[in-house]
């Protein structure tokens, strides 16, 4: 039998030797799921409070039950061009709501009861009436803007808002949504000293409440605070124009008390902390123009009955 002519063309041109292996591969490094830390950026000279944009004073809203007129101001203010550090608060007992009868109202307890609890309960009982009286669509905004409706009487000031939320004492939480932190609400950066310098009531009954309260409390800090009560009738409309009411006296008492810090400072560098510290000859310049500048916004709003004091935390 004569040779198999593959055999020998296959020992004429052998294979070629395999390829060398591949090279092992570099492991390639898998990113941290921890956010990465940003440098805290410092304040630019003549800002304060955190604050872009130079300094801005510090405002508290309240009303009644801190869901219709205070939360409107609130918003307003903290989402204007100034983005003014604001929190707010009610001076009622309990949280009242219009219910099916006007003597049927629904009630919820300060500190401890979320809007968005509220909302959920309120459409689940009857979707149609509470769209139909705006007390969903109110409810909506305000669970946008915080978590939940505070009692000015409960309030510690000067107890730093960071962190979880101070619920009530012995308070029954009305949802599992009790993580929520101070840092989630709407004009949070700058109030997290717990600390104001203007407090806005919507009501004279929660002004008196107001400076009845800081009365009684005896001014531990030595603080001072101009207290305002600009009169807004309770409800959805009227609550549109004084929350603009309140943002245009905002806007005039933060614009004098920027020009008296900055007078406050010339010639001393950077030292602005007598203004910042809130020391009465640092702010006796400011002190002296609100009158003034009250008297004028009284005049482009002669409907809306204005109440001035100066107080002490």
């Amino acid at each position: 039998m004569s040779e198999d002519p593959r055999r020998r063309r296959a020992a004429q041109n052998p294979p070629p030797p395999p390829p060398p292996p591949p090279p092992e591969a570099t492991p390639v490094p898998v990113p941290s799921q921890e956010p990465a830390t940003a440098p805290v950026a410092q304040p630019a000279n003549g800002a304060a409070n955190g604050q872009e944009g130079g300094y801005k004073l510090r405002f508290c809203t309240v009303c009644a039950s801190n869901n219709n007129r205070s939360m409107e101001a609130h918003l307003r203010l903290s989402t204007a061009d100034g983005r003014y550090p604001v929190i707010s608060f009610g001076t009622g007992s309990l949280v009242r709501l219009p219910g099916p009868s006007i003597d049927r109202p629904n009630v919820y307890n300060f500190n401890n009861t979320s809007y968005d609890s509220m909302y959920r309960e309120l459409e689940g009982k009857d979707p149609k009436l509470y769209k139909a009286n705006g007390i969903l669509p109110m409810l909506e905004r305000n669970r946008r803007v915080k978590w939940g409706p505070e009692r000015w009487q409960d309030w510690k000031v000067g107890v730093p808002r960071v962190g979880k939320r101070i619920m009530a004492p012995n308070g029954n939480i009305s949802d599992g949504n009790v993580e929520a932190e101070y840092s989630t609400d709407f004009g949070h950066q700058g109030t997290e000293s717990g600390m104001v310098d203007i407090v806005f009531t919507c009501e004279e009954r929660c002004w008196d409440a107001v400076v009845d309260d800081l009365l009684n409390r005896g001014s531990p800090l030595n603080r001072p605070v101009h207290v305002f009560n600009v009169d807004i009738k309770d409800n959805h409309e009227e609550a549109l124009v004084g929350g603009r009411a309140i943002l245009e006296l905002a806007d005039a008492l933060n614009a004098a008390a920027r020009e008296e810090r900055d007078a406050w400072s010339k010639g001393k560098g950077s030292a602005v902390n007598g203004w910042d510290e809130a020391h009465p000859h640092a702010r006796e310049g400011f002190d002296a123009r609100v009158p003034d500048i009250l008297a004028e916004w009284q005049e482009r709003w002669p409907h809306l009955p204005a109440l001035w004091t100066l107080a002490w935390f």
